[in-house]
């Protein structure tokens, strides 16, 4: 079976997972979910109270080792143990998930093509654009509902932290990507994506 991994990039709130369950949806058996998030480092090490003061928004906090290694498996057609990762106590879960690829991997996550190693393994790269204040207030709603975190503690975050750290390292992915794309066109940048992805997986190459 051809594995095509496709990475989709964008800052926090973009709408990279809202991109990924549209074309899962399309895709249907033949497309499967991966994200970044789940290698972050584990930081059980560090007393509860440090693990907070980490710099989530920096790569240096992900496993790019055990990442580059599941993504080498993947797109080779192997099955591969996946980490999940506990946002609110910040350590890796003790149980991994297995997984086996589908024809279309769709991988979301905020660095996706920082580590040039890494590019060549993905057969389609697209980079999502949004505005600075959308991704705020998504990112406000989804810690609030998800993370037990207060309005106030969101958004001293994103100014210490996630506004500094995508200007340095998710908005110069842009240069990289093989698509460009504002979700702020709904189902417009949807088409255009869903149609290169069905392209991509006629013909069976990359889009390069």
């Amino acid at each position: 079976m051809d594995v095509h991994l496709i990475a989709i990039v964008g800052g926090s709130g973009s709408g990279k997972s809202w991109l990924a369950d549209r074309l899962a949806e399309q895709f249907g058996a033949n497309a499967g979910r991966i994200a970044l998030d789940d290698f972050y480092r584990c930081r059980a090490h560090l007393p509860p109270a440090d693990r907070s003061r980490v710099n989530f928004d920096d790569p240096a906090a992900m496993d790019w080792t055990l990442f580059g290694r599941t993504l080498a498996r993947l797109r080779a057609g192997e099955p591969v143990e996946l980490p999940e990762y506990d946002f609110v106590a910040h350590v890796r879960r003790p149980v991994t998930r297995p997984w086996h690829p589908r024809r279309l991997v769709l991988v979301e996550g905020l660095w996706l093509l920082h580590e040039a190693r890494l590019r060549p393994l993905y057969s389609l790269s697209v980079f999502i654009d949004c505005t600075e204040a959308l991704r705020l207030a998504r990112r406000q709603e989804r810690d609030q509902r998800e993370r037990g975190r207060s309005a106030e503690e969101v958004h001293a975050q994103f100014l210490r932290d996630v506004a500094p750290m995508h200007r340095r390292y998710v908005e110069p992915q842009r240069q990289h990507a093989d698509l460009v794309v504002s979700l702020d066109s709904g189902s417009a940048a949807m088409a255009e994506v869903g149609a290169v992805v069905g392209r991509l997986v006629e013909r069976g190459g990359a889009v390069r």
